[in-house]
């Protein structure tokens, strides 16, 4: 269930709450008149079955209300209600599956920002790898993956390509190319200065590394992880459920990629910096690719589902009708 708690200037509010009342998915309406100061309006709230919310906010922004208003969503962790009970039952589908695309895509751009916080994050991601890898430490290369900020950035090309939304992509596209950029030179630098402190040795680097080999050795089970990994992790985005999330994280060798690449340029240790580098472009394409063809499957899913329901409330609002008198 979500609450939908909107803003409207007084001249749209019969409009809206007469879309709000003719749905299936609403549950419950309420209007307080002349309560919004800025903007100057109204105050409507409304609950809403998770899996009818795409078509209400699509049609409280061809209202306009974004730009005279405002519109807020917010999920409901615990509801006691029968009309809420009645309102998933008679919608299609599951709330648990269902996508809010203005959820996802507001999601998506904020997290695919970039700023201090996300290059800061990817920096520390990124020296932590390239310590794990002079150790040969597999726990720190789990520390380092968890602690790497770009899988939603990733997740952001798919959902720019399937919502055909080019400033996402570009903006995602910049914050991954800079991100990981900042994170390997920074990390060279104090690959530097640890050799030249002699805490690190060229056989650090290119000694056997049973442990941590395979982020530059890539094969064709790192690109099928990655799409693996790719379609969880925007599942987990999209739905209510988002337990697999934080596996995404520790299965895909992007930041430890980056960590060696940064050790190979600080030792010119070429062979390292090819692998990894291979490493990194089929680890960031499965993802991307596997993220696209999850959220287009999953929109045209509920396209149809959309269907269906537009078609239930037609003929909700034909059995509402009172009787023609003769």
């Amino acid at each position: 269930m979500l609450h939908l708690r909107m803003t409207t200037p007084s001249d749209l509010t019969s409009r809206v709450v007469e879309m709000l009342e003719q749905s299936p998915a609403v549950s419950g309406v309420a209007l307080v008149p002349h309560a919004s100061i800025q903007p100057p309006g109204d105050l409507v709230l409304a609950d809403v079955a998770r899996e009818g919310a795409n078509e209400l906010i699509d049609g409280l922004r061809d209202l306009g209300v974004q730009h005279t208003g405002s519109v807020h969503i917010e999920p409901v962790g615990t509801w006691l209600s029968s009309s809420g009970l009645d309102a998933e039952r008679r919608t299609p589908g599951s709330s648990a599956d269902a996508v809010v695309w203005a959820d996802v895509t507001q999601r998506a751009y904020e997290e695919s920002e970039l700023n201090w916080t996300y290059l800061s994050f990817m920096t520390l991601a990124t020296s932590l790898a390239s310590i794990a890898i002079v150790l040969d430490s597999q726990i720190l290369v789990i520390g380092a993956m968890i602690l790497g900020p770009e899988f939603i950035a990733v997740a952001a090309l798919g959902l720019a390509l399937v919502r055909r939304r080019g400033y996402l992509m570009a903006r995602a596209t910049r914050t991954l190319a800079v991100g990981f950029l900042v994170g390997i030179l920074l990390t060279a630098l104090a690959a530097l200065a640890t050799r030249a402190l002699g805490w690190v040795v060229e056989d650090d680097v290119t000694g056997p590394r049973p442990g941590t080999a395979f982020i530059y050795t890539p094969d064709k089970w790192s690109f099928i992880v990655a799409v693996i990994a790719g379609a969880a992790g925007v599942l987990s985005l999209t739905s209510a459920k988002v337990g697999g999330l934080s596996g995404v994280f520790v299965s895909v060798t992007t930041v430890p990629a980056a960590g060696n690449i940064a050790l190979g340029l600080a030792f010119g240790v070429a062979h390292e910096i090819w692998g990894s580098t291979l490493q990194l472009v089929l680890n960031l394409s499965g993802m991307a690719v596997a993220g696209w063809a999850t959220l287009a499957f999953q929109q045209t899913v509920w396209a149809r589902a959309s269907a269906r329901r537009a078609h239930l409330a037609r003929r909700l609002r034909k059995s509402a009708r009172p009787p023609v008198a003769e």
